[in-house]
């Protein structure tokens, strides 16, 4: 299985975007053997300037750029338009994340460049996608507020919340943009025709939260903030232990609730059997009971306890103790890799799942910038050492 260069392998990907969401598509595919072809301005991406860093190195772009190959080039030149035409002539799919009228007044869009190669896939991912707010720039915490998910995160009387991490909606749009090329390429392999994926960052974060909308429908309410409990179940949330800390209890089913109840021995409690419904609509007063039982109880006996009763319980965990979980070393979910610019192996998180007959790699961190501009502009569109060196001149290329 170690020998087998993905089921990518052969798919080349040229990765014009900045910032989070739509590399992060690229790079899935990249941990699955495909070859990104990362285009940077001589300047380098925004990404590179962010920490935490080791010396001036950026570790965080040592992570988001992994199995890439930097080549930089001007594209507000005429002549890095040119070259950049050429390598997406090369290649099987090409990434955007600019505005539209960027795209235009450039000649990049997936009209123009499917001059270039007639089966190309062209991935364009925005805020909003194509529509009436196409112009408007945005980022994930845009994204997220705009699909309902910061309005429905906080507590009951207080104001809405964000999400704890701030790019959550450019990894569940790059994770659904690498699902969606996927089905471009199938969808290219039974027709042969090239395809264009239109995204804006919000839609997969409103595609999560399908309740909502019926909810809204049905009811005319809008969904409350709950704070950490569930609008369908409970208990169901945070419960504090005796050495001050959190334990997540999930009781989303009839047969855990009553699971729970016999292991607290409260037979007060038996009101609530085979009653969701009461149990949500009181569930102040359930899990201000469920939390008085688990107080009594370490972290490590709570979850041991309720482990060997069937329920559905675990930590809260920071890095600290994920880079220290033996379940999470037994199945290698955080791999260490090489970092040459430093000298020192940096540690992050392997790509997720296992399979059978492939497995997905990192293959090297993040690149130097325009590391591979002339091994890619050589051996790829065979320019010749003067060309590269023009190039270079104009400020084409760095």
């Amino acid at each position: 299985m170690k020998n087998n260069p993905g089921p990518l392998s052969g798919i080349r990907v040229l990765d014009a975007a900045t910032f989070l969401a739509a590399p992060y598509a690229a790079s899935k595919l990249s941990e699955y053997g495909a070859e990104v072809i990362k285009v940077e301005h001589p300047v380098g991406d925004h990404m590179r300037e962010i920490g935490p860093f080791r010396g001036d190195v950026s570790l965080w772009w040592k992570v988001i750029a992994r199995n890439r190959q930097s080549v930089t080039l001007d594209l507000s030149k005429e002549e890095g338009r040119s070259v950049f035409k050429e390598l997406a002539s090369k290649c099987d799919v090409v990434i955007m994340n600019y505005r539209p009228d960027a795209l235009k007044k450039w000649g990049l869009t997936f009209e123009d460049l499917v001059k270039c190669r007639e089966d190309i896939i062209y991935f364009h991912l925005t805020a909003y996608g194509a529509g009436p707010y196409h112009q408007r720039p945005g980022f994930a915490r845009v994204a997220e507020a705009f699909a309902g998910l910061t309005n429905r995160t906080g507590f009951p009387d207080g104001p809405p919340v964000q999400s704890g991490y701030a790019m959550l909606g450019d990894g569940i749009a790059g994770i659904y943009g690498a699902f969606a090329l996927m089905l471009a390429l199938r969808q290219r392999d039974l027709t042969g025709e090239p395809q264009s994926i239109d995204l804006g960052i919000y839609e997969p974060v409103l595609a999560m939260m399908e309740d909502m909308i019926i909810n809204y429908d049905e009811t005319g309410a809008r969904m409350s903030r709950l704070g950490n409990s569930s609008p369908r179940w409970s208990p169901h949330g945070l419960f504090p232990t005796k050495d001050g800390l959190f334990a997540v209890l999930a009781c989303s089913t009839e047969k855990l609730w009553q699971q729970l109840r016999e292991l607290m021995g409260d037979n007060a409690l038996k009101i609530y059997d085979n009653d969701s419904n009461k149990r949500v609509a009181e569930r102040a007063e359930l899990e201000g009971r469920v939390a008085a039982w688990t107080m009594t109880y370490d972290l490590a006996d709570l979850i041991q306890v309720c482990g060997e009763a069937g329920l559905a319980i675990g930590p809260i965990y920071s890095a600290a103790e994920i880079v220290e979980d033996p379940h999470i070393i037994a199945r290698k979910s955080i791999i260490s890799v090489d970092e040459p610019e430093t000298g020192k192996p940096l540690r992050m998180a392997a790509p997720a799942g296992r399979f059978s007959g492939f497995e997905g790699t990192v293959r090297h961190v993040g690149p130097l910038l325009g590391e591979h501009t002339d091994a890619v502009l050589s051996e790829l569109l065979t320019y010749s050492p003067e060309r590269i060196e023009a190039l270079r001149q104009q400020r084409v290329i760095k």
